[in-house]
């Protein structure tokens, strides 16, 4: 089982979960289509984050990944540090604005072969 993670990404961890909900248990060729295409902003970070683990993979185990070999065997994002803003508001107040950030963590593993 092989990891990659993202920390500190400039997203609510709750629209990533939208995004890495889309390939949890997917085969990692299918995973990098869906996210290709899809229309979220999330999505190319869990691209390179998927590229990332895949590249691990193939460098572990000295040799490239063959189609339908890989699948995304665990993901999850975790919430990262919220930085507190000030903004303007009438008659001198002022509202906070939370702007969140999340972690991701991303495994993918070989499926067991018949032969094994």
């Amino acid at each position: 089982m092989y990891f990659a993670k993202l920390k500190g990404c400039p997203s609510s961890p709750r629209k990533m979960r939208y995004v890495v909900d889309l390939i949890r248990g997917m085969e990692v060729n299918r995973a990098l289509g869906v996210l290709r295409f899809s229309k979220k902003a999330a999505a190319a970070d869990v691209e390179k984050l998927l590229r990332s683990a895949i590249n691990n993979w193939e460098q572990k185990n000295e040799r490239k990944a063959e189609d339908g070999e890989l699948y995304v065997s665990r993901v999850f994002v975790d919430e990262g540090v919220t930085m507190k803003r000030m903004r303007p508001a009438p008659q001198g107040r002022g509202y906070r604005i939370r702007k969140r950030s999340n972690h991701v963590t991303l495994f993918v593993d070989a499926k067991a072969n018949d032969e094994k």
